[in-house]
């Protein structure tokens, strides 16, 4: 080496200079290397974390390589100041191109943060029946963008994670019980106390309606044409549709059976005409 510099006519200082910049250029790689091992060794260990504490695997894979990247160009940065190249310049570089960037990317970039909250907070899980940002459906996937859901005719909806997280939520799913309503009318002339010991008599004969909470029927509203009953039961999620519909129709067959009648509205019509001839 020191043959070929005096082959060149370098003289001894400027040899110095050579070789110290050298040392550093060696020194920052080995740094690097050293600081990539590093990054790599401390994200793994971050994911092995948040698998234990169970947090999903989606987000738990999305942090550990955003861990990796911070920890990278921080190491970058480092090693650029030990090899004597100016980073101030090369950091408000990164910070503009970042500014612009998640200009460019806000509405993205809104969705991956609430996709986040939505896999870390959990307010619905795969398989929940749930309303979100105006649409109704079953939740088949969550991603750090968006939400898959499948709607009752069976249409598949997506819908970005931003939109879920600035709307209501509502899961049908996470109580494990509903409630069902409906109103029943019957005729003015009826026994109201029958007509409501009946609808108890189908409460206890059907095992999918809940005893706790208990069911009731009231007198709700006096109609043009009927006395209004309302009628509430709980059953879990699975049995409620099926329970509400029976009991619906099995209130029409024992009324009909026990002589209760479901009034329908009527108008009754005169005609009234005037006398021929009249002065």
């Amino acid at each position: 080496m020191t043959d070929f510099l005096d082959h060149l006519g370098i003289d001894h200082a400027t040899r110095v200079i050579i070789f110290t910049y050298l040392v550093r250029i060696g020194i920052a790689l080995v740094a690097l290397l050293i600081g990539f091992w590093i990054a790599a060794r401390v994200a793994n260990i971050g994911r092995r974390a948040l698998d234990r504490a169970h947090v999903d695997a989606t987000l738990s894979g999305f942090l550990r390589n955003a861990i990796y990247g911070l920890l990278i160009a921080f190491v970058i940065v480092q090693v650029m100041g030990m090899a004597g190249i100016p980073t101030a310049s090369l950091i408000a570089a990164l910070g503009a191109a970042g500014l612009a960037i998640g200009l460019a990317l806000n509405s993205s970039l809104s969705n991956l943060a609430w996709g986040v909250l939505l896999i870390l907070f959990r307010p619905y899980r795969i398989g929940d029946y749930v309303l979100v940002g105006g649409v109704e459906g079953t939740v088949e996937s969550i991603n750090l963008m968006h939400t898959y859901l499948t709607t009752p005719d069976n249409r598949e909806a997506v819908v970005p994670n931003a939109k879920v997280g600035g709307d209501a939520i509502i899961n049908f799913n996470r109580r494990g019980t509903r409630r069902f309503e409906f109103k029943v009318g019957i005729g003015y002339g009826d026994d109201i106390g029958k007509a409501m010991q009946v609808i108890q008599d189908l409460f206890a004969a059907d095992p999918r309606i809940l005893k706790d909470p208990a069911p009731g029927v009231w007198t709700d509203t006096l109609g043009d044409s009927a006395v209004n009953l309302v009628i509430r039961g709980w059953a879990t999620v699975a049995d409620m549709y099926g329970a509400q519909t029976n009991l619906l129709r099995r209130i029409k067959e024992r009324f009909a059976e026990e002589g209760i009648t479901i009034p329908f509205p009527q108008s009754e019509i005169r005609l009234v005409t005037s006398g021929q001839g009249a002065p």
